[in-house]
């Protein structure tokens, strides 16, 4: 995993990945990991979110790094909404320590191509601003979508898994536009953290695994979990 590494980098990723969930380690590529590692001390040295847009073959990848809170997703998902952007692939990884950070790998395109330089520049500027309170995604949204309609065929299930030793939500829909603004702003108003996220596109349906902390950055006991799950259906499906 480490081979080629001086000294000094293995024993500061061991350090590093001491703040995460204890699958990380097991789980996730020593490539991942690094790269973790690189935006947290780019993170470190600026003191602001990292948020870098790259053409990768026909998509555009997007990393981001910031200390983790629950708006995060509900204004990133946002502005990529409001962008028309598709997401293909959706990597996050979240500390359950402190520094509390978050690393977020997103594969995006718009028509199936990758985002043009400019369009790039705009989106991470869109997302720079909207973190800063100075740009409101929502009202640009409100332009594209009806905020306010329910996604189709809304299905919530929330567990502890036993392998990752962590509160569980799935939320599962009918694939539209927005899909993912409206899942996160969802979360966001139960103020809930996410910590790990798996996503699952198929025959016209969209599958999201969300791995969680509660408000206070807390474990969820299973009859809160229940609760939150069927409050979420609620939010989603109205």
């Amino acid at each position: 995993m480490t081979f080629g590494l001086k000294t000094s980098t293995i024993e500061l990723l061991k350090r590093f990945n001491t703040s995460f969930p204890q699958f990380y380690e097991q789980f996730v590529s020593s490539d991942i990991q690094l790269q973790n590692l690189r935006l947290a001390y780019q993170l470190y040295q600026t003191k602001e979110a990292v948020i870098e847009l790259k053409s990768e073959s026909s998509k555009s990848v997007l990393y981001f790094a910031y200390r983790n809170q629950s708006f995060l997703l509900n204004d990133i998902f946002g502005v990529l909404a409001a962008y028309g952007l598709t997401i293909h692939n959706l990597s996050l990884y979240g500390q359950i320590h402190t520094p509390m950070l978050v690393f977020i790998k997103l594969v995006i395109s718009r028509g199936g191509k990758a985002l043009p330089p400019k369009t790039a520049e705009n989106v991470r500027k869109a997302i720079k601003e909207t973190l800063l309170g100075r740009f409101e995604v929502e009202e640009m949204l409100a332009l594209e979508f009806n905020l306010d309609s329910g996604l189709k065929k809304v299905e919530t299930n929330f567990y502890v898994d036993r392998v990752f030793h962590l509160p569980a939500l799935l939320v599962e829909a009918d694939s539209q536009p927005g899909l993912f603004y409206k899942v996160m702003n969802a979360i966001w108003q139960e103020d809930l953290l996410v910590v790990n996220a798996n996503l699952l596109v198929w025959r016209g349906r969209t599958r999201l695994i969300l791995y969680l902390l509660g408000p206070n950055e807390n474990l969820i006991p299973e009859y809160l979990g229940v609760k939150i799950a069927e409050s979420l259906k609620q939010r989603l499906s109205d």
